[in-house]
Order: C-alpha cells, then structure tokens, then sequence
C-alpha cells in the first residue's frame, strides 16, 4: 500500500507541476512576439476582458488563437503518436507514418499547383483545409480497408508506408510542372505552422479534437490488454479486427485535422509519448 500511495502522490505530483508549466507557458508565449505586452496586461485580458485597445486585440484575435491551437494541435499528435506506438509494438512509429499527411499534401498540391487545370480559379485558406481533410480521409479509408483484412500488423504498416511514398511521389510530379507563384503557396503550407488560426479553426480543431481524445479515454482499458499482446486481448473479450480499425481511425482521425489546418507537422508524434515515458519513470 505504501508503494501505490507513493506512486499517487509522485503522479499528482507530476501533473500539477505539467499544468502550471504548461499556464506559464500560455502566458509567456501570449506576453512575447513582435510587440511585447506585460504579463499583468495579459492575465487581464484572459481573465476578465479589457476595452478594445490595440493590445486587445492583438492578444485575442491573434495570439491567443495560435497558442490554444499549437496545444491542442499537439496534444491531438502525441496522442495519435502512443495509440499507434502501441498498436505497432513500435516505439519509432508516428502519425505521419500511415501516410495521412502525404495524403493531405497530395490534396493540396491538387489544389494550389493543379488547381486551374481542375476548375478551382481561386483558393482560399479554408478550400486548402478542406482538400487536405478529404485527402487525409481518403487515406485512412485506405489503412482501414486494409486494417481489417490484413492478420499480421508489420504488413499494415508496410501499406501506409507505400501509400505515403505513392502520395509523395505523385506531389513532386505535380511540383516539377508548378509555376514559381504556385510553388511558393505550396511551399509555405507544407512547412507546417500554426500561424494562420483564426477562432473560427480553434472551434473546429477542439470539437475534433476533445472527441477524438475523450474516444482515447474509453478505450484505455482495451489499449492495457492489447499491450499484453493480441491472444490476452482476446481471451478477455475484445474484437481485435474491429480494436484495429478503431484504433487507425482515432490516431488518424487526430493527425489529420492537424495537418488539414496547420499542414504536415512532424517529430511530436514521435517525440511526446517518449518524454512522457521518460518523466512517468
């Protein structure tokens, strides 16, 4: 007893210092950036409001966007990044690696560089977000069809791999007969940032966002016996075919509203689930 007292102390512990990290990180990245606003004019705003100043409006319909956007963003990636980790037995595995961010580069390479030839005249950044969405859904679709008739799991991720490589190769094809102008556009989005969220992203990012981690929730017991390995996880109950595919959808589901708003972000997926390994230890 003393032993799990200990441990629940130490993890309490741990996620209050994680929360108030993660509060003055909030703080410090709203307070920092071209213009500098103190600390006390910030906590103002997100605490009680303030009159429509200039700093106003710069911490609320700029700043404050992209920072709930990177976190939520984030934690959407680690999440995806664990769930396939343990589904692949695989510390290296990531979301991208099931290649539903090729999928939504190849979407927007259609739109922005092929984008004439394919009717579209003009693109706009929620056009962008909703072709890299149906490309990221199309691969999936893809990874699910196989996931659920596929028996060994090394052949499933050997699928997304070459998915991700044919979507990536059919992208430089379309890169090699781009103008400079529409080269430029495509580039910038698929460096990845979080630069151009606007309250209206932040809502969809969330709502996606908090149901796909609260779908995480419900399946945490499954996840502990499927990382006992398939034959415990099934003499207790669970339907490994269909625990598969709900758990490419989830993953994908997550790293694909990501990508769609903020393009191909990589390395938290991997990353994150490590360091939390790491500090849990």
């Amino acid at each position: 007893m003393d032993f799990i007292n200990k441990m629940r102390i130490r993890n309490t512990t741990i996620f209050i210092v994680l929360i108030i990290s993660m509060i003055l990180t909030f703080l410090v990245c709203v307070a920092f950036g071209s213009v500098k606003i103190e600390f006390k004019e910030v906590i103002d705003v997100v605490l009680r409001g303030m009159d429509n100043t200039e700093h106003y409006k710069i911490i609320y319909n700029i700043r404050i966007p992209r920072v709930l956007a990177t976190m939520v963003g984030g934690a959407c990636l680690a999440v995806s990044g664990i769930l396939l980790q343990i589904f692949f037995k695989n510390p290296i595995v990531e979301p991208y690696i099931l290649g539903v961010s090729s999928g939504s580069t190849l979407s927007v390479a259609l739109m922005i560089l092929g984008g004439y030839t394919l009717g579209f005249e003009s693109v706009n950044s929620m056009s962008i977000f909703v072709a890299a969405f149906i490309g990221a859904l199309i691969v999936m679709s893809i990874v699910i069809l196989f996931a659920n008739k596929v028996k060994n799991i090394t052949t499933l991720l050997i699928i997304g791999i070459m998915t991700g490589y044919v979507c990536s190769g059919i992208t430089n094809v379309l890169q090699s007969f781009a103008n400079s102008d529409k080269l430029k556009e495509f580039t910038m989005w698929s460096m990845g940032s979080f630069s151009g969220f606007t309250w209206e992203k932040v809502e969809i990012l969330i709502i996606v966002g908090i149901l796909g981690l609260l779908m995480t929730v419900f399946i945490i017991k499954p996840l502990n016996a499927f990382l006992l390995g398939e034959e415990y996880a099934k003499s207790i109950g669970i339907n490994i075919r269909f625990f598969r595919v709900l758990i490419v959808f989830i993953s994908s589901i997550l790293a694909a509203i990501v990508s769609a708003f903020a393009g191909p972000i990589g390395f938290i997926g991997l990353a994150v689930p490590q360091i939390s390994k790491l500090i849990k230890k």
